[in-house]
């Protein structure tokens, strides 16, 4: 498998799209839409009964890049990988799943929301990070001061990210993207919506 890096996948667009799926037919349209409007990289969080095989169908549609999302432990690692999963994220960061993840060699962004998270990861070689809950750890300024000491990591904040708010924590040099729920609202996929919320989250690109 030819996979891309962590880096190269928080690079493609600005904003990663998280979203849940209680509707397997849901998924294509949804993911359909968010790539026509410059969302290719798509997080399906593991929290619906359907998740993984909406990972499966999502990765039908030409120019998706579909991870998974509240990935937790080294099974469910397996699980959403067997699913064809291209990057898996994490809340957080353990031990057993970072290593599982490195071993079968997945792009791989644990949640951090504090120094001592971030030394654990560099000490597994980790450099990329889910800075989570963005908004309840503290904001921008918090992850600014954070990510001081740690010159060559990189952020994707997310949790509480909104399109108002989004272009702030682009500004800061660390974050190569963000990760937001806004561009594809809960329900049926209406195409015009989320195509107009993915161009517009597209277009917020760091200047």
């Amino acid at each position: 498998m030819g996979m891309l890096t962590i880096d190269q996948i928080m690079r493609t667009a600005p904003v990663i799209p998280v979203v849940v799926i209680d509707d397997l037919a849901h998924a294509v349209p949804l993911a359909e839409a968010l790539v026509a409007g410059g969302l290719p990289v798509i997080e399906v969080t593991l929290r619906t009964p359907v998740a993984l095989e909406a990972i499966r169908a999502m990765k039908s549609v030409p120019g998706a890049l579909v991870g998974a999302g509240t990935v937790l432990d080294a099974a469910q690692l397996a699980l959403a990988l067997d699913a064809g999963s291209e990057f898996i994220v994490a809340p957080g960061l353990t031990e057993p799943l970072a290593k599982a993840a490195i071993a079968a060699r997945a792009p791989f962004l644990p949640g951090v929301a504090t120094a001592s998270d971030i030394m654990r990861g560099l000490d597994l070689g980790l450099t990329h990070f889910k800075f989570f809950p963005a908004m309840a750890a503290g904001g921008p300024q918090a992850l600014k001061a954070l990510a001081a000491p740690f010159a060559h990591c990189r952020f994707c904040p997310t949790g509480g990210i909104t399109a108002d708010t989004a272009g702030q924590w682009l500004a800061i040099s660390s974050v190569l993207c963000v990760g937001g729920s806004w561009v594809a609202p809960p329900g049926a996929p209406d195409r015009g919506v989320i195509e107009k919320l993915a161009r517009e989250a597209a277009s917020l690109r760091q200047v």
